[in-house]
């Protein structure tokens, strides 16, 4: 069996783009892409999966040389999809990131922080609280598995050109910043309460007995209800989850070309 040239470069070309938009969105999204993984595994891990879904892969543009400007621009616009997708799934588990850093600041805990591998910089503990069990969550509900799936599916919905997302769809992801922070708030809002009354009520303390040392009995006291608050809250932290994994789907669809609703 001979294989010409042409074809060879065309089969090429259509794994390429393929597999930078594949790669760009595991290389980002949650788990897969944090630091604690190893570059060299998830390019493998990118090789693997595009090679497997090739077949069912539509034809990439024929008029469209592999070594031409035109192909970088291609390689350009997959890479950014790519990006795009992965990047709403690191938006919902920042979220629980940012309400753990404002629970910790109220209840006394923020003092605590350590290297977090998954960001490269320092962050409260129970913000990386938050980030393991968020990220367990994640991997419970195959949420790396239906990114796989809409990232191949996007090729039908979204065909490989040099056209690829508009100013209106990164609008769309920059507007996760306001839901994040939304989000984040309504789930430390019920922690952020029960701390003001906890702090008002030693705010009548002091009024009421002024020789109590408040700076030694408030900063303890604050920490063990800090914890009570946190083992309170710990049930919402699933439902807070599945609400904001949903708004990611959501927006992944949309940018997408309504790629989930595609049988």
């Amino acid at each position: 069996m001979v294989f010409s040239a042409e074809f060879l470069l065309d089969w090429l070309a259509t794994y390429l783009w393929a597999f930078c938009r594949i790669a760009a969105m595991l290389m980002v999204m949650v788990a897969i892409g944090s630091r604690t993984t190893p570059t060299r595994i998830r390019l493998f891990y990118a090789l693997a999966i595009t090679l497997a879904v090739l077949p069912v892969l539509p034809p990439g543009p024929a008029d469209i040389a592999l070594f031409s400007m035109a192909s970088a621009l291609v390689i350009l616009q997959q890479v950014l999809i790519g990006i795009a997708i992965g990047t709403i799934s690191v938006f919902v588990v920042q979220t629980f990131v940012v309400a753990g850093q404002v629970i910790a600041m109220q209840t006394s805990l923020g003092f605590a922080s350590m290297a977090d591998p998954m960001n490269g910089q320092s962050s409260p503990v129970v913000g990386q609280f938050y980030v393991l069990l968020v990220t367990l969550l994640f991997l419970g509900v195959d949420g790396h598995l239906l990114m796989i799936e809409m990232i191949v599916r996007s090729f039908d919905t979204l065909p490989v050109s040099m056209s690829g997302l508009f100013a209106a769809d990164y609008e769309k992801l920059a507007g996760w910043f306001s839901l994040m922070f939304s989000a984040a708030l309504a789930f430390s809002i019920a922690s952020m309460v029960a701390m003001l009354l906890v702090n008002l009520s030693f705010g009548i303390m002091t009024k009421a007995a002024p020789q109590l040392n408040i700076f030694s009995l408030g900063f303890s006291i604050s920490m063990v209800f800090g914890l009570f608050v946190l083992w309170v809250t710990m049930a919402n932290v699933p439902i807070h989850f599945e609400n904001q994994w949903l708004r990611g789907i959501d927006s992944i669809c949309e940018l997408l070309n309504n790629v989930c609703e595609k049988p």
